[in-house]
């Protein structure tokens, strides 16, 4: 089967779908690999080493899509690239299919079939499949970086002849992936980290890598599901936020992580409580692409409001390709030699990661989140 590999047009966007060394290992399973001419340069990888391990750079997309058999893709597929691909084909990339119709309706137009990697099912097997944790592990790491870069301090306590320096308090919103490796990172450079999640089972992950969990009493309005917070009251992010808020007045640093899964971020920083912080805090909010944590964020904008600087960076984890774009083809090869074999899709309807994550199925939406 041939597979192509596509050049990313997303505003911000950097990373590529397949490294040359996973590009190699899939032509060492029998794959025919195409990449389109220059995809790769934004993550450090030139045509010349996607050519050297056997695949093709070819120029013309619209040729290149039309004769694969498989087409990768970091974001989703935009309705025009759906349009050059052929019947029966299948697409692999983040899809993000609740909020993305538009694209539901190109594939089943199209007669493709389309998985996506944000729906894979997080079960221990597909663990080296979930792209979600390994982007948002870079994210996490990033977005303290950020935040240390426009901090007009230090993170550690120092102490020196000329006096001693007390160690930068950073806030952590949400212990998911991101919200982990950040506390994590915040302790290395020495911070004192304190961390809100209204998930409780989380308290003993914040406090083994050395965070203090802030504790609110959860409700029966909050539904977990596969790992995810699906669900919340307004009456219970009121009551998160006001015990917060005394906790985010004292920070040096906010670092915001929280999503829901197809919905708007939950504003958990409203504009009383940016007035609140310290002159010269910081905020990063990593949920700006989904709506934002903080009401003052502003998406692909760093400003300064009420005193504190607000980053509104969307797509951390493109700000790091090389690694980024590394653990993205990693997960993304796992994924599809789950699927298929070089001579064909198994398409196993029954079997848990196939079912969890394939959307439209020969020119047929059929995931439970589209189908009503």
């Amino acid at each position: 089967m041939k597979i192509a590999i596509i050049k990313e047009t997303k505003a911000f966007e950097k990373r590529v779908a397949l490294s040359p060394e996973v590009c190699k290992q899939l032509i060492q399973a029998g794959f025919e690999c195409a990449i389109e001419k220059e995809a790769g340069v934004s993550s450090f990888f030139e045509d010349t080493a996607y050519e050297a391990i056997g695949a093709k750079a070819e120029k013309n997309k619209s040729s290149l899509l039309s004769g694969a058999d498989i087409v990768l893709k970091v974001n989703p597929l935009t309705v025009e690239e759906v349009g050059h691909m052929k019947k029966g084909a299948v697409a692999i990339s983040f899809m993000y299919a609740a909020t993305n119709p538009e694209l539901i309706e190109a594939c089943t137009k199209q007669g493709i079939s389309a998985f996506s990697v944000d729906a894979i099912p997080r079960i221990s097997r597909a663990q080296k499949m979930d792209a979600l944790s390994s982007q948002a592990n870079l994210g996490g790491y990033k977005s303290v970086i950020i935040g240390a870069y426009h901090l007009g301090k230090i993170f550690p306590l120092l102490m020196t002849a000329a006096g001693t320096i007390k160690p930068a308090k950073v806030v952590i919103m949400g212990a998911g992936v991101a919200g982990l490796q950040a506390i994590a990172t915040a302790k290395r450079l020495g911070a004192v980290v304190e961390v809100s999640d209204i998930r409780p089972e989380t308290k003993e992950q914040v406090q083994s890598l050395g965070g203090k969990f802030i504790e609110v009493k959860g409700d029966d309005s909050v539904k977990i599901e596969g790992g995810y917070v699906k669900g919340i009251s307004e009456d219970f992010l009121k009551k998160q936020q006001e015990v917060i808020a005394r906790h985010i007045s004292e920070a040096d640093l906010v670092i915001t992580t929280a999503l829901i899964p197809g919905k708007k971020a939950p504003m958990l920083v409203p504009e009383e409580v940016v007035k609140s912080m310290k002159l010269g805090s910081v905020i990063v909010d990593m949920a700006v692409e989904q709506g934002g944590n903080c009401a003052c964020s502003e998406y692909g904008k760093t400003i300064v409001k009420h005193g504190v600087t607000i980053v509104g960076e969307p797509n951390i984890p493109s700000l790091l390709p090389l690694n980024a774009s590394e653990l993205y083809a990693k997960n993304i090869a796992t994924f599809l030699l789950h699927l298929a074999t070089k001579d064909g899709f198994k398409w196993e309807m029954d079997e848990e990661i196939t079912k969890g994550s394939l959307i439209v199925h020969n020119g047929k939406a059929v995931h439970p989140s589209i189908v009503k």
